[in-house]
């Protein structure tokens, strides 16, 4: 027989391959883990022709590999370099070939810029939660302002372009420059209190928020939250001017309107000279065709009013006559009146007459004698039938009783619980019995028992 070599391992034992410890170790990673923020400095940096990014993510004291797929990094706003520190959203994943845990990055972005867009972020989720930028508290903007306030640095260019904008627009509207810091510590906290102070004051019927463009970092006075619930709590409506068309700040979704540059929020709240001057001579001429039309119209009146106008005495001659008229038709009315009451007060009394309650009553009592007279004799007969049955039912009832029957010296036996002895079976010598008679129970115990 030949030799069969045992496997090294039971038959009950599960082997992995490395492909499937991989795969297994790859699902393990990216259940387990979501999408997560990291912030390091960039190495190893390779950018092959699949338009791919690899690098490495490290801090002090170590690294991970990273892979940014093209469909990813094409949205990137700056090129990443070694050295460059940035902040990262990823997941954690596997590369199977090698058996290397990596990273695959979702999104990258500076790492300066990075915190401080977390910071406005998180303050504008929470202050959005509150209602703090609910449309329904957004308030309109006046069509003609009597005069329009401008909180920003009096030397900045946003300022000079309001005011070009201002000039050409509608210059007859006045201006009031409120002067505040729009960068660097505690300027968020300085135009708020301007914005308090404007409120107060209360010269003029909107208020423009504003300063030039600029970085982040150079805006980062305007995502105060002190300056955002000023906004908000300005009796004033307020225009939020700041940076450029694509920056946006916290003040911007506090104001009233949000203006994509300072030239923009001056023409919002600025009417256009030209259209309100060719809208007032639309309307004067509208007017004066209006103006003349009634006149006409009233002309024509007075005209016709002219020729109805009658001499007073004639009018009061033909007033008597009516009143003399109506006199006489009152009058009229009254004996007509009259007459009507008379019959229905003839036709109510006969009908009373009819109906007294005399009549019906003497009725009622003779009705009442005969229902009286017709009960007793219904009585007597039922009384006596009843006694009749009554008595029939008695001889009956006498006829089968027993009592009848222990009257002629009979008596019924039983036992002590009660069970009427019919033979001599039914008891043995020495039990106890009771016999019951016409009058009273005699209690015994048998002796002996003899059978007929």
């Amino acid at each position: 027989m030949a030799y069969q070599p045992q496997s090294q391992f039971p038959p009950d034992r599960e082997v992995f391959t490395v492909s499937r410890l991989n795969r297994e170790v790859r699902s393990l990673l990216e259940l387990s883990l979501p999408l997560i923020w990291l912030e390091g400095e960039l190495s190893n940096l390779a950018r092959p022709g699949s338009g791919h990014l690899y690098f490495s993510l490290k801090d002090e004291n170590a690294q991970v590999r990273c892979a940014m797929f093209r469909t990813r990094n094409m949205h990137l706003r700056f090129r990443p370099e070694n050295g460059t520190h940035v902040l990262v959203r990823a997941r954690v994943g596997l590369y199977e070939a090698r058996g290397e845990y990596q990273l695959i990055i979702e999104h990258m972005e500076e790492a300066g810029d990075g915190a401080l867009r977390r910071q406005f972020e998180a303050l504008k989720a929470r202050l959005a939660q509150e209602g703090l930028f609910d449309a329904s508290a957004k308030r309109p903007l006046p069509d003609l302002p009597r005069q329009i306030g401008i909180v920003t640095s009096p030397t900045g260019a946003a300022v000079r372009d309001i005011l070009t904008v201002l000039r050409r627009r509608f210059p007859a509207i006045p201006v009031i420059i409120y002067p505040v810091p729009v960068q660097g510590a505690g300027a968020g906290r300085e135009i708020a209190r301007m914005l308090a102070r404007a409120g107060e004051r209360n010269e003029c019927d909107v208020l423009i928020v504003t300063r030039g463009g600029g970085s982040l970092e150079d805006l980062w006075a305007f995502n105060d939250e002190v300056l955002a619930r000023a906004i908000r709590n300005s009796p004033i409506p307020v225009v939020s001017a700041v940076g450029h068309e694509i920056d946006f700040t916290i003040a911007d979704f506090a104001a009233d309107l949000r203006a994509p540059t300072p030239s923009a929020a001056a023409e919002v709240v600025s009417p256009d000279r030209i259209e309100w001057l060719e809208r007032v001579s639309t309307r004067k001429v509208r007017l004066r065709r209006c103006m003349d039309s009634r006149l006409q119209q009233s002309g024509q009146r007075l005209h016709w009013l002219e020729k109805r106008l009658k001499h007073p005495g004639r009018r009061l001659m033909e007033i008597a006559q009516r009143l003399d008229e109506t006199e006489q038709r009152m009058r009229r009315a009254q004996r007509g009146h009259l007459r009507h009451l008379a019959a229905r007060l003839d036709q109510t009394r006969a009908h009373l007459a009819r109906v007294a309650p005399v009549h019906r009553l003497q009725r009622l009592e003779a009705h009442r004698c005969e229902l009286e007279r017709r009960l007793h004799v219904a009585t007597e007969h039922r009384r006596e039938r009843a006694a009749q049955r009554l008595a029939a039912a008695a001889r009956a009832l006498n006829s089968v009783s027993p009592l009848s029957t222990l009257s002629r010296g009979y008596a019924i036996v039983s036992r002590e619980d009660h069970t009427v002895v019919h033979r001599t079976t039914d008891v043995r010598t020495g039990d106890r019995i009771i016999a019951r008679l016409h009058e009273g129970r005699l209690v015994c115990r048998v002796e002996e028992t003899y059978d007929d």
